[in-house]
């Protein structure tokens, strides 16, 4: 039996765009099932036998098509945890999104995402849960710093593309604050302004050298540093269960280990 294999951007559109025409190949080449479609978000190393391989344009209409059915059929719950693992930052991501998806329009199952019997629903599962995990632990390591120009300005290194789940955290608890939260893995800045929308600029590398800092920030820092050491109880310093709660990778832009 011949498979199909639909590479496509590594993004939410681009694997919403992906699963837009996986149906549409079904339907326009007659084939009998999907499991002979797969997506993915990279080219393979090596091509198989009997497989074709197609790259997908990215479309927003496609994708928007995909996201409205999406909520009116299975519901904002499970579209939530779709968005989470497209968010996450393994390879196998789309095709396991792609056939929960599957599964959930034709059994009409709003719950879809709690069928963990189902390989690509326990995958599906496993790489929101990744996401959530770390978008749980930025919104509380997260560390802002003041500019010059009284604009707050914070760096991650995620893991994940979780900046699109971390901005409207943010940008409800500062509604009144100009801020920017750049992360340096993909390169992405999350932009708000006082008491407007959010969005998202993509392709921009950050030089830091060219930051300028309020006269005040590095009093606030130091101040936040004798904060954390004096709350500290030396006889019961344990760094086992701190790399726990606190793993290392998340120390690097945070105020206290500076």
């Amino acid at each position: 039996m011949e498979e199909y294999v639909l590479i496509c951007e590594d993004s939410m559109e681009g694997i919403l765009t992906g699963i837009y025409d996986a149906y549409q190949l079904k339907k326009e080449r007659g084939i009998e099932s999907h499991d002979s479609i797969h997506l993915a978000v990279k080219e393979p190393d090596t091509q198989r036998l009997f497989t074709q391989y197609e790259h997908i344009q990215t479309s927003s209409e496609k994708a928007g098509k995909v996201t409205d059915t999406m909520i009116r059929q299975l519901g904002n719950e499970t579209w939530y945890r779709i968005s989470m693992a497209m968010a996450s930052c393994f390879e196998d991501k789309a095709d396991a999104v792609y056939h929960t998806i599957v599964l959930g329009l034709r059994v009409q199952d709003r719950q879809i995402t709690d069928r963990l019997q189902e390989a690509c629903v326990q995958r599906t599962f496993k790489c929101a849960r990744a996401s959530e995990n770390e978008l749980c632990h930025m919104k509380q390591f997260l560390r802002f710093s003041e500019l010059q120009n009284c604009m707050l300005y914070a760096k991650i290194d995620a893991k994940h593309h979780v900046l699109p789940f971390l901005m409207p955290h943010f940008a409800d608890r500062l509604p009144a604050d100009n801020f920017v939260i750049y992360d340096e893995n993909t390169q992405t800045f999350g932009l708000h302004a006082s008491y407007k929308n959010w969005y998202l600029m993509q392709g921009a590398a950050l030089d830091e050298g060219s930051l300028v800092y309020s006269e005040d920030e590095a009093v606030y820092q130091e101040l936040f540093k004798r904060f954390c050491d004096s709350i500290a109880i030396e006889s019961r310093i344990n760094p086992k269960l701190q790399m726990n709660m606190l793993p290392l990778r998340f120390r690097a832009n945070m105020t206290e280990f500076q």
